[in-house]
C-alpha cells in the first residue's frame, strides 16, 4: 500500500481501520464478540455472498436493520426469496450497457467536454469536485430530476453524502433522529422519482421501472437506493484510480504507457479501494464458513478490503482469481445491479482525464471521518 492509500484509510476511520486490519491477521474467518464472525478470505467470502438460505440480507443484524426504516422493504438491498428474485427479474434490464453508455454519454457530453478543454490549456483540475459534479449529474437523470447546473449537481452529491456519513464500520442500526435526517433528504427525492415515474416517459430511467413493471412505491425505493450506493462509489474511484497510477510511475512522461487496459485498471484501482469495505448478512440457518461453527441470529461482517487486500499492492497487469472477481459489488443474487452503470461513468471521465497524460499532481489532502476513503482534494494539470 502506497503512502497516500495508507493515509486515506486512517484519515477515514482512524480506530477501525487498524482494528480492521488486524483482524486480516487474525486468520481468514474469526468470531469477534460485540462484532461478530468476521470474514477475511475472498473464496469464504464469495461462499458466504452465495448462500441466501443461511445468509440474508433481511433480519438482525443485516442491512435490513440498516436501511428498511430509510428506504422501505422493497428496494433489493434488504430483500432476499421469491420477492428479492421476482423484483431482480423486473430490473434486470433497467441497466443494459448499451443503455448505461448512451446515458452518460448524452448526460456528461458538456460536463467532460469542459473537462477536456480545462486539461488540454494545463489549468489544475479538483478531480474529487469534478467528480461530484459528474456524479450528481447522472444520478440527477436517473432520479428524474430536470437538467442541473454544475452547482446543483454538487448540492444533490452533498446530500447523499450526508446521509452516507452517518454510517461508519461499527454502525449496526441508524438511531431514530439519523432516521429522521435520512428521511427529509431522501422523501422530496422520491417524490420527484414518483413524478417521473407517474409521468412514464420511457427515455427516463423511472418511465424504463415502470414499462419493467414496477410499482411506484417499488420504484421510489429503487432510486433512493441508486442514489445512496451510486454517487460515492463511482466518485471517490475515479480520483483514486488517477492517483494510483500516477504514484506507481504510469502517468510519467519517461513511462506512460498508452496501451493501458482501462477496464482492468478500473478493476484494479477497486480492488485497492474497496467501494463496499464491508458487507453484512445474518445467519439464519445454521452453517459452517471455514472452520467456523454460526448459528440463527449471529452476525456476519464480511471485511471486503482484507480479502481484496490480501492480492498485493496495485498492479493492473495481475488477472484477478475467480474467487475476487469484483467481489466489491457482492456476488450471485445480490450482486450490483447499478454496476453497468458505475462502469459507465467511472470509464468516461478516467478516459477523458488520461487522454491528457501525462499528469502530475499538484496538491491532495486526504478526507477526514467519511465512510468510504477518499481524497477531499486532488489537484492535477497536464504536464
Amino acid at each position: 500500500m502506497t503512502g497516500w492509500e495508507r493515509r486515506l484509510y486512517l484519515s477515514a476511520h482512524p480506530f477501525a481501520y487498524p482494528l480492521l486490519r488486524g483482524l486480516a491477521r487474525r486468520g481468514p474467518v474469526v468470531r469477534v464478540p460485540g462484532v461478530g464472525v468476521v470474514v477475511n478470505d475472498a473464496a469464504l467470502a464469495r461462499d458466504v455472498l452465495m448462500d441466501g438460505a443461511a445468509f440474508r440480507k433481511d433480519g438482525p443484524g443485516s442491512p435490513g436493520d440498516l436501511w428498511t426504516p430509510v428506504l422501505g422493504p422493497s428496494v433489493l438491498l434488504n430483500m432476499e426469496g421469491e420477492a428479492h428474485r421476482a423484483l431482480r427479474r423486473r430490473l434486470t434490464d433497467l441497466f443494459t450497457p448499451s443503455y448505461a453508455d448512451a446515458l452518460c454519454a448524452r448526460v456528461l457530453a458538456g460536463p467532460l467536454e469542459r473537462l477536456a478543454g480545462r486539461l488540454a490549456r494545463g489549468a489544475v483540475v479538483d478531480l474529487v469536485d469534478t467528480m461530484r459534479v459528474m456524479a450528481g449529474a447522472v444520478m440527477s437523470e436517473v432520479i428524474g430530476l430536470e437538467a442541473r447546473s454544475e452547482d446543483e449537481s454538487r448540492r444533490l452529491f452533498e446530500q447523499g453524502e450526508r446521509v452516507v456519513s452517518m454510517i461508519s464500520l461499527r454502525t449496526r442500526r441508524l438511531s431514530p433522529a439519523q432516521v429522521a435526517r435520512a428521511r427529509a433528504v431522501l422523501d422530496p427525492l422520491g417524490d420527484i422519482a414518483a413524478k417521473a415515474y407517474a409521468a412514464g416517459d420511457e427515455g427516463t430511467v423511472m418511465g424504463r421501472m415502470r414499462r419493467l413493471g414496477l410499482s411506484e412505491a417499488e420504484a421510489r425505493g429503487a432510486a433512493g437506493a441508486f442514489f445512496l450506493t451510486g454517487t460515492e462509489t463511482v466518485a471517490t474511484l475515479v480520483p483514486r484510480l488517477v492517483a494510483l497510477l500516477h504514484d506507481t510511475g504510469r502517468l510519467d512522461p519517461g513511462r506512460l504507457d498508452p496501451g493501458i487496459d482501462l477496464d482492468r485498471a478500473i478493476d484494479e484501482a477497486m480492488r485497492v479501494a474497496t467501494p463496499t469495505p464491508v458487507m453484512l448478512r445474518g445467519v439464519h440457518a445454521a452453517a459452517t464458513i471455514g472452520d467456523v461453527a454460526v448459528r440463527p441470529g449471529d452476525r456476519v461482517l464480511i471485511a471486503t478490503h482484507n480479502c481484496c487486500r490480501a492480492y498485493g499492492p496495485f498492479d493492473p497487469d495481475r488477472p484477478h482469481p475467480p474467487e475476487l472477481r469484483r467481489l466489491w459489488f457482492g456476488a450471485g443474487p445480490h450482486f450490483c445491479i447499478g454496476y453497468p452503470l458505475a462502469m459507465a461513468e467511472t470509464r468516461a471521465v478516467a478516459r477523458t482525464v488520461l487522454a491528457a497524460a501525462p499528469l502530475k499532481i499538484t496538491h491532495r489532502r486526504a478526507a477526514r471521518r467519511v465512510l468510504i476513503p477518499t481524497y477531499a482534494r486532488l489537484e492535477v494539470r497536464a504536464v
